[in-house]
């Protein structure tokens, strides 16, 4: 058996996110296309893991994916065959064969999310599906303050929709907020995120920016006192990438 590692980029905008499963389970996923193209070159069944599960409607600049086959191709011809019938929204950047104990999802080690505000007096008309408007400037320096807060290790169970989780403290190893006076862009890395963790955290920051709240609203957030605000709109958030030890 081989175990190929796949990097992959998408337009998530017309997709159920990477996996959908439970009660709303849907085939419109990154994950079934990948593999209904994967099973055609393999002619296999085979099991398809992923650095982190996107949500409905996220980008991703840089996935991580893996897969097991007994079928014998080289690293070049899983990425033509791949990039020939995929559709034009999803594209494999990179290829190789690794150990076979390498797994996207149990290795990984941080995780980082970008998200685009665009704030220009006029939204670009060609980056609207791919950006959050924010029809007024927002308060970075109170967002940065509220950012301080978020580092570190947390108990982020306020910020998720999860319904079960063995534990729900992350810790978020870099947070940046980057205002070019047309675009602010919020880079998040942490070593896991729950689910809508990121998108809440998003929304709640942008809340704070529009003098909605104030920066400290985060740690009443945490102690239950406060909710979140609503999740930030899926279109301006991707997948950056998912980083792995350098020997796995």
């Amino acid at each position: 058996m081989k175990n190929y590692k796949l990097e992959i980029e998408y337009d998530g905008s017309r997709y159920q996110g990477w996996q959908r499963l439970g009660k709303g389970e849907s085939g419109n996923t990154i994950s079934n296309k990948l593999l209904e193209v994967i099973e055609k070159l393999t002619n296999e069944k085979v099991e398809l893991f992923c650095g982190a599960r996107t949500e409905v409607g996220v980008h991703a600049h840089l996935q991580t994916a893996n897969f097991k086959t007994g079928a014998n191709l080289t690293p070049l011809e899983v990425k033509r065959y791949l990039n020939r019938y995929l559709p034009m929204d999803i594209a494999v950047l990179n290829v190789e064969i690794v150990p076979e104990r390498f797994h996207a999802a149990l290795n990984a080690v941080s995780k980082t999310y970008l998200y685009r505000i665009v704030t220009a007096d006029v939204p670009n008309v060609f980056e609207r599906k791919y950006t959050y408007y924010n029809f007024r400037k927002l308060d970075v320096d109170a967002m940065k303050q509220a950012a301080l807060l978020l580092a570190g290790k947390h108990d982020f169970k306020n910020f998720s929709t999860a319904k079960r989780a063995k534990s729900s403290t992350r810790e978020i190893t870099g947070i940046d907020i980057y205002d070019d006076g047309d675009e602010i862009q919020i880079t998040i890395t942490a070593n896991d995120f729950l689910h809508n963790m990121a998108r809440l955290i998003i929304g709640t920051l942008i809340d704070i920016g529009n003098g909605n709240r104030k920066a400290d609203t985060i740690d009443s957030i945490f102690f239950g006192s406060e909710s979140p605000a609503e999740a930030c709109d899926a279109k301006g958030l991707y997948l950056e990438s998912v980083t792995y030890p350098k020997e796995a």
